[in-house]
């Protein structure tokens, strides 16, 4: 009898194993997402994060009348990772800037002080440095290294990666 009981015991113990086996694990749902800044963020592609598709097409940057004409300058912050030295540099916006001691080029287009990205339309959504980002394509020796944009307040957000320097944008400066 008592082998009776302890063969039922285990077989009963082997179906409930088996059947959590089959169980489907259910992560906890993340949260929505927006531009750097609006909630956690995390990127897309990150393992825990959204997968979301991009929208094709043509990414159009639009300035809005509230932010056109406010802002002249960016100061950017270039470190030497070898020297361990850093050095702030007040660039005008659309304009190029070659990097002293270097074979880097910067061309600083436009600052959105408040950047929200909807779909493939690139935006600030107001005058005020909420989440500052400047556009930059940066060349080493006339070649294109890096081209998009660089945030104050998520500065490991898409960085400028090169061996030697790291470029953040420490921020706007009004006119």
């Amino acid at each position: 009898m008592k082998q009776q009981m302890l063969v039922a015991v285990c077989g009963i113990a082997l179906v409930l194993a088996f059947g959590a086996c089959k169980k489907k694990e259910e992560k906890p749902a993340m949260p929505q997402t927006g531009a750097p800044g609006q909630g956690q963020q995390l990127p897309s592609g990150h393992p825990e994060g959204p997968q979301v598709a991009m929208p094709k097409g043509q990414t159009s940057i639009t300035v809005p009348d509230s932010v056109k004409g406010k802002w002249k300058a960016v100061t950017l912050v270039v470190e030497d990772k070898g020297a361990k030295k850093k050095n702030e540099y007040t660039i005008n916006l659309n304009s190029d800037f070659k990097v002293p001691g270097s074979d880097l080029k910067i061309t600083v287009g436009e600052y959105l002080p408040d950047f929200k990205m909807d779909g493939l339309n690139i935006t600030s959504s107001s005058n005020e440095p909420n989440n500052p980002a400047v556009n930059v394509k940066i060349f080493e020796n006339d070649k294109e290294v890096f081209k998009g944009w660089l945030y104050s307040k998520f500065p490991a957000i898409h960085p400028f990666e090169h061996p030697k320097y790291s470029l953040t944008l420490k921020d706007g400066v009004k006119k």
